[in-house]
């Protein structure tokens, strides 16, 4: 009986082990934005040619690992170490325009900086089409 309850304890903990060594951990510091983005307005309206712009850099640049519907499961995300993120959800969507920007031109950790890559002008573009992924 009581190599059965051990065996059974082996057993679960070895589960539990293989389940979180399939979890990618999350990023522990949550993205500071100074202030002065926070509060940046887009400069490009949010019309149908600012979204097919940023559709088509959005998945040059952001859907291998975002995904095509922001969803954080493009196809290189499987290989990141932290989970790209939703940007259906309300913890994007509710940000606003400025972070946004801010984070795509600063990057951080595994998310690569598109300052000098893309221009400011394409990453508003981007944005805008970011915005078209709400649930």
């Amino acid at each position: 009986m009581k190599r059965n309850t051990i065996l059974s304890a082996v057993m679960v903990i070895f589960a539990a082990a293989i389940m979180i060594s399939f979890t990618a951990p999350e990023d522990p510091k949550p993205w500071e934005v100074p202030a002065k983005n926070k509060s940046m307005e887009n400069p490009e309206e949010a019309n149908t040619e600012s979204v097919k712009v940023g559709r088509m850099l959005y998945n040059k640049n952001c859907a291998s690992c975002h995904g095509k519907t922001g969803l954080g499961n493009g196809t290189k995300a499987r290989g990141l170490d932290t989970h790209p993120g939703d940007f259906s959800g309300d913890y994007y969507q509710s940000q606003t325009d400025g972070e946004h920007f801010f984070k795509t031109k600063a990057g951080r950790s595994e998310m690569p900086k598109y300052d000098g890559k893309v221009d400011d002008e394409d990453i508003w573009h981007i944005v805008n089409f970011m915005r078209t992924f709400k649930k």
